[in-house]
């Protein structure tokens, strides 16, 4: 019999196709599943679901008073609110990256005793009503805290109603969103690039910040854009442990709660604000740390 030549599946010197050469069959994991049509019974709750969740921001925008848009976000109230808003979830950011990177690596790569106690502890401002942590922050970090009262008689710092308080609040609630986005980062990484590196000298500290970070960079990133979202949204926790003060603690979700009692429209606007940051950060989230193919 004549050999073939005409690069078919048993000849890999031909130009057969990509999984014929890898020796794949044909519908095996490699290629892209086709999509499938939605049953109608999945299809109309969905869809449901959909209306749901959009109606209520679609009725934001058909109500908003596009006319006096410009002099209701012009005025200096709305301006620093923003800014303090904006300032005050960056720096509560800050706080959870200082604090719970080190923390997600604990959860992540050691045995720590009670670890599932410890992750649900860390969870736990997940589901918590905000205003219940912050009367748990006022019982901690009030001037008759267990921890605020020595911090006042021996410092003289007094943190609730402050703007560092507005900080420690945020911090609080946001926090959790970022040690579960990095503990899940350093789950998916492979832990033998660490123990390359401690084989070639490096220290624990070493391999962390130039092997593990790297690894990780977009669960860190992906997770402080979320507590940063969080803690501009923000409200139970701030009023309650650091009041709703103009210029020192009163943020965007507070003015805009005040705004509703007295002036709807300028409510309608601080809300539309809002709801323009919150947008731009999750798509610029989701395009640059989320994309599927």
């Amino acid at each position: 019999m004549k050999p073939r030549t005409d690069g078919g599946p048993g000849n890999g010197t031909g130009s057969g196709t990509a999984d014929d050469v890898a020796g794949r069959p044909r519908g095996l994991p490699g290629r892209r599943p086709r999509r499938s049509r939605a049953p109608v019974a999945l299809l109309l709750p969905a869809l449901l679901g959909l209306a749901f969740l959009i109606l209520p921001l679609a009725g934001l925008l058909v109500r908003a008073p596009w006319s006096g848009l410009s002099e209701q976000l012009t005025s200096a109230a709305v301006w620093e609110a923003l800014r303090l808003s904006l300032v005050s979830a960056t720096a509560a950011t800050a706080v959870s990256l200082v604090l719970g990177v080190p923390l997600a690596w604990l959860l992540a790569r050691t045995e720590l005793p009670g670890r599932r106690l410890v992750r649900a502890l860390v969870t736990l401002p997940l589901v918590l009503p905000p205003v219940v942590g912050g009367v748990a922050l006022l019982l901690v970090l009030g001037r008759r805290g267990i921890v605020g009262s020595w911090l006042d008689s021996a410092f003289g710092i007094t943190l609730p109603f402050t703007t560092a308080g507005v900080v420690i609040a945020e911090a609080f609630v946001a926090m959790p969103f970022l040690v579960i986005s990095v503990e899940g980062a350093l789950r998916a990484a492979d832990p033998r690039y660490e123990e390359a590196a401690a084989t070639l000298g490096a220290s624990r500290l070493t391999a962390f910040r130039r092997v593990t970070l790297p690894l990780i960079a977009p669960g860190i990133a992906a997770g402080a854009v979320l507590a940063w979202a969080r803690a501009l949204g923000e409200f139970g926790a701030t009023i309650t442990f650091a009041g709703n003060f103009p210029g020192r603690t009163q943020t965007m979700p507070l003015a805009v709660y005040l705004a509703m009692e007295s002036d709807p429209q300028a409510a309608i606007a601080l809300s539309l604000v809002l709801l323009v940051v919150s947008v731009a950060v999750l798509v610029g989230l989701r395009d640059r740390w989320l994309s599927t193919p």
